[in-house]
């Protein structure tokens, strides 16, 4: 019962967010074009919900994934370095003050998705040269990226003035700002493609989320499947930090949320912490656009605010049993 009232909850969110925000919404002008209703309902708000929505499905399989082929309960999407590739891409074109547009993307977003594939085929290329223990070096090499790209990032930060220093603050700090229906429209067919994709390995994961040697004597081929899925679910976070900046926790929270809620296995949970974790930030972008401050309050602020404390209560309950 409580989980069916938990799921009902957070569809009414899904249903009402568009309805909730700084400017009113008349519903007797939502279907007439020329009203402001109509734009602010059909052009911001409900290309937004989609847009948070798929970014919520892509963060919390990836963090699903992550966790379950390093079998590390506090592996997150971002711990590969993807995100901080990203950062480092956006703060380069900050720092040149690079303000075109191609391909249809800015050169935030296409500079910072530049920066988290670089981050990828440098992982690939590197883990070419990895013999025994792959995914524990794959682990180390990530991290390892992580922090040079963090000191990279620290040495834009100290050459930058203070007006580009606070655009690339606020691209760390993660927005889910948009206008319009081509992001949410890229975001859903990666969204897509990930979850059909972890669907239909679903089985190889559960073996996987045991042991290596339990996957081989099945006759899988662990270092195909694990490099496969991870490479997707590498692209697809790169394509979301690039346009929305690194959102934190979802892919920490969610995945460990739906295990607490439905103890089963790896393969059993997959749809639904795709979209708990579509829900769940749906929910935290109708907060950040609700609550009353001078300027909307970023994303990844709201994220951590409601992850890191849930996160905590889901530790100390595990331990505590």
């Amino acid at each position: 019962m409580g989980r069916r009232l938990l799921w009902l909850l957070l569809f009414s969110v899904l249903v009402l967010s568009p309805f909730f925000g700084s400017a009113p919404i008349h519903v007797n002008e939502l279907f007439n074009y020329d009203t402001l209703s109509f734009k602010i309902f059909f052009e911001l708000r409900l290309p937004r919900e989609f847009f948070a929505f798929f970014a919520g499905v892509i963060l919390s399989l990836s963090g699903l994934l992550f966790q379950t082929l390093f079998r590390n309960p506090l592996m997150t999407p971002y711990t590969l370095g993807i995100s901080s590739g990203a950062v480092l891409g956006a703060g380069i074109a900050i720092k040149l003050g690079i303000a075109a547009v191609a391909f249809g993307m800015a050169a935030l977003s296409l500079f910072g998705f530049l920066g988290a594939m670089s981050t990828v085929l440098l992982l690939l290329w590197l883990s070419r040269y990895i013999k025994s223990s792959q995914n524990q070096s794959i682990l180390l090499l990530g991290i390892a990226l992580s922090l040079f790209f963090t000191s990279a990032l620290m040495v834009i930060f100290y050459l930058g003035n203070s007006i580009q220093n606070d655009m690339l603050i606020r691209f760390t700090m993660g927005s889910l700002s948009n206008i319009g229906w081509q992001n949410p429209f890229i975001l859903g067919i990666i969204a897509a493609v990930l979850t059909i994709f972890v669907y239909l390995y679903r089985f190889e994961l559960q073996l996987l989320s045991l042991s290596d040697e339990d996957a081989k004597l099945k006759g899988i081929d662990t270092k195909k499947v694990t490099l496969i899925l991870l490479v997707l679910s590498s692209f697809a976070i790169g394509v979301l930090v690039s346009i929305s900046g690194p959102i934190g926790f979802v892919g920490l929270v969610v995945p460990h949320t739906v295990a607490k809620l439905y103890p089963s296995t790896v393969n059993r949970r997959i749809l639904k912490t795709a979209l708990f974790g579509g829900f769940f930030l749906v929910l935290c972008d109708t907060l950040a656009r609700v609550i009353n401050t001078q300027s909307e309050l970023p994303i990844g602020v709201v994220t951590a605010f409601i992850g890191a404390p849930f996160f905590i209560y889901l530790i100390i309950s595990r331990n505590t049993k």
